[in-house]
Formats: structure tokens, C-alpha cells, sequence
């Protein structure tokens, strides 16, 4: 897909036939690009499968063992996977086929590769890792790469994956490598975890219908550094909400920190106005908090008038998958680019998490002219 803002530069005295990559407008040399994804998902153990599900609003939401006080069995979307594992040990397995997935055909990544875990807050009830060093090397282990391998972890919930993207970011500027693969996996079908959300009434049930359906996931993304190509990261940007959910001053929702990570975003990425983003993957769980969140931050970064903007949210398919949320969406943004049902060339990332941590991240299709002799 083209860049509609491109335009001829001339040459920047740098030598003739000189390559400049233009996104949005703004001139890059080097950045993150996203060159390829896997998932594990309750509507597909690939990428390609859990793309074409939630592309088709398929959905893996079925009975689980759990009960809801009322006595009916709630709903979850769990992963089918060969063994009935549990705890540690089947988050392991769900973080190596992402990576697996996200690996196949890209052996030359293999030399430098470094590792982002993206994993549930260390503070949330039943929280599947308890021992992070001990759950890399098993991860490292299942998905067949060296035990040598750099890992690096984040436990920031759902907006874990825009954090590791920072980090990538800021390793690549370093030279500290060329690759990096930033692994999302998360689980909220645990006995605590379950019995906390239900104590204070997130899940939905049959009496709560502002609640949201939990589930299981792993994502990986394959990022390389250089020049913008394929599908780019051109803005990012982090935030926090002070009128966080359930927050204990009871502060008023304005969005403030969201709205801040759009504009910072924007800005970053060479944006001016919200018009200009074609499409939003959100990580909306089903809870109205954070729709109201979304919609309040749109309102305030929109004043150019637009066609409806499309919002897709894969926990309408996959529930609640915690940190893996962020891998997985841009995984499908990638994966919409590359199949070309994509609804424009500007995309924003967004999420949230409960303790009002958010970010948004702008990625773009890439557009490459040679400067005049």
C-alpha cells in the first residue's frame, strides 16, 4: 500500500541515487519493522488460522470447568492443545508455538536474536509464571532455540507488548541487534485468578453483564532494524491513566492518559490529527470502562471529518488474553497488510491495563523513492 502523503525529494547531497523511505510524510533512515507473526490462539494454533477466525468474528468461547456463583459454568476461551498441561509448564508450550510459528523460514534472524516476554502483572492473583527465570529457559527449551539466548521480561498486563516495543526500539538505536522477537503469553483460566475476577465481579455471567470472557493466548512478533520496509512502527508512545479502573480517589474517567499516548503517538509518527489513522485494533475486553476510555480519547485527538473509522477487537473471539494481547493484535495487522483486506495504511495499536498503564503504537506500509541525481 502506498503512502497518499508521499511526495519527490530532492537529492540530500549524500550522493546520487540515494534511497529515502517516506511513511506519513516523515523521512526515515532506520526504525522497527515487523516482518513477521505467530499466534496461539483458542480460534487457531497459527497465525494464519487465528487471522482468517477473527477476520470471519469466529469466536472459541465455550463452557469451561469453572462455576459462576449462580451455579451455571462459565465461559472461557480456552486452547486446545495436545495435553491437558497446567500452570507454568502449558503457558511455556503456548509461548513456544508462537515463536515457533513466528520463526519458520526465518533461520538468518537465528544469529542475533534477542527475546521480550511480555507477561501478566506480578501483583495479579494467579498469575501463571512464578518463577521467570525458570519459565524462559523452558520456553527457550520447547521452542528448540539456544539456552544462550537473551531474554529480556516485561510484567506490565496487556500493555506489556507496547513496552517491549520501546525496548526494541530503543536496542535497536544501540546496535545492540537486528533482531528481536517480542513473545506475548498470558493465562486467566486459573483457579485464583478466576475466583478473584468473579469476588469482584469482572467475568462475565448471567448477573454481570459488564464483564468480560477470560481466556488463553500467545503471540510473538519478529521485528528487524534498518531501514522502514514491509510494515514499520513509525510512532509510539506510553502513558498512564490517573482515573484508572476502580481507582480509590474515585476519580472521574477523562482519558487523560490515553489521550496523551494518541497525541504523543501521532506526533511521533509525523501525525497531526486522529482522522488520519485509517483503522484501531483495540484490546477491549467487553468491560465499559474501557470503551468509554477509547471513545473519550478519540473525541479529544479527532477534529478532521472522516468515513467511519473501522475498530477491530479480537477479544470479541479470543476474550481477555492479558499481555498477550498486544503480539497477537499487531500479528493480525501484519497479517491483514500482507493478505490485503487491510482498511488503510495508517494503523493504531491500542491498550489499556487495570492499573491505567496504556500506550498506543502507530505502524505503516512502506513507500520508497530515489532522490534526484
Amino acid at each position: 500500500m502506498l503512502d497518499r502523503t508521499a511526495t519527490r525529494r530532492p537529492d540530500t547531497g549524500q550522493g546520487s541515487g540515494q534511497v529515502i523511505y517516506v511513511i506519513g510524510g516523515k523521512r526515515m533512515s532506520t526504525c522497527v519493522n515487523i516482518i513477521k507473526a505467530g499466534m496461539v490462539t483458542a480460534v487457531g494454533l497459527n497465525g494464519a488460522a487465528t487471522a482468517a477466525a477473527m477476520r470471519a468474528s469466529v469466536d472459541g468461547f465455550q463452557e469451561t470447568q469453572f462455576m459462576t456463583p449462580g451455579g451455571d459454568w462459565l465461559l472461557g476461551a480456552p486452547v486446545s492443545l495436545p495435553r491437558d498441561w497446567v500452570g507454568e509448564k502449558r503457558l511455556a508450550h503456548l509461548a513456544a508455538g508462537a515463536i515457533v510459528d513466528a520463526l519458520q523460514g526465518q533461520e538468518a534472524a537465528l544469529a542475533d536474536l534477542q527475546i521480550v516476554l511480555c507477561l501478566a502483572e506480578t501483583t495479579r492473583p494467579g498469575r501463571p509464571v512464578r518463577n521467570v527465570d525458570r519459565f524462559g529457559q523452558r520456553v527457550l527449551e520447547h521452542s528448540g532455540l539456544p539456552a544462550t539466548t537473551k531474554l529480556h521480561v516485561v510484567t506490565h498486563g496487556r500493555p506489556s507488548g507496547l513496552v517491549a516495543l520501546e525496548r526494541v526500539r530503543r536496542m535497536f538505536a544501540r546496535g545492540e541487534a537486528e533482531h528481536a522477537l517480542i513473545v506475548g503469553a498470558d493465562n486467566l483460566l486459573s483457579g485464583p485468578t478466576i475466583a478473584h475476577y468473579l469476588g469482584v465481579q469482572r467475568l462475565l455471567t448471567a448477573d454481570v453483564a459488564n464483564g468480560f470472557i477470560p481466556g488463553e493466548a500467545a503471540g510473538a512478533v519478529l521485528c528487524k532494524s534498518g531501514p522502514p520496509q514491509h510494515f514499520a512502527l513509525t510512532g509510539l508512545a506510553l502513558a498512564r491513566e490517573e482515573a484508572f479502573l476502580y481507582n480509590p480517589d474515585d476519580k472521574p474517567l477523562r482519558a487523560d492518559g490515553l489521550t496523551q499516548a494518541y497525541r504523543d503517538a501521532m506526533t511521533d509518527a509525523g501525525l497531526t490529527d486522529f482522522g488520519e489513522v485509517d483503522f484501531r485494533i483495540c484490546d477491549l475486553t467487553g468491560e465499559s470502562y474501557f470503551f468509554k476510555q477509547s471513545a473519550l480519547a478519540m473525541q479529544r485527538t479527532m477534529r478532521l471529518h472522516r468515513d467511519p473509522q473501522d475498530i477491530w477487537t479480537p477479544g470479541d473471539c479470543i476474550g481477555n488474553v492479558g499481555a498477550a494481547i498486544v503480539p497477537l493484535m499487531i500479528g493480525w495487522g501484519l497479517t491483514a497488510f500482507e493478505r490485503g483486506y487491510i482498511p488503510g495504511d495508517v494503523l493504531m495499536v491500542e491498550a489499556t491495563g487495570d492499573d491505567g498503564a496504556c500506550g498506543a503504537a502507530i505502524l505503516q506500509s512502506v513507500i520508497r523513492e530515489r532522490a534526484a541525481a
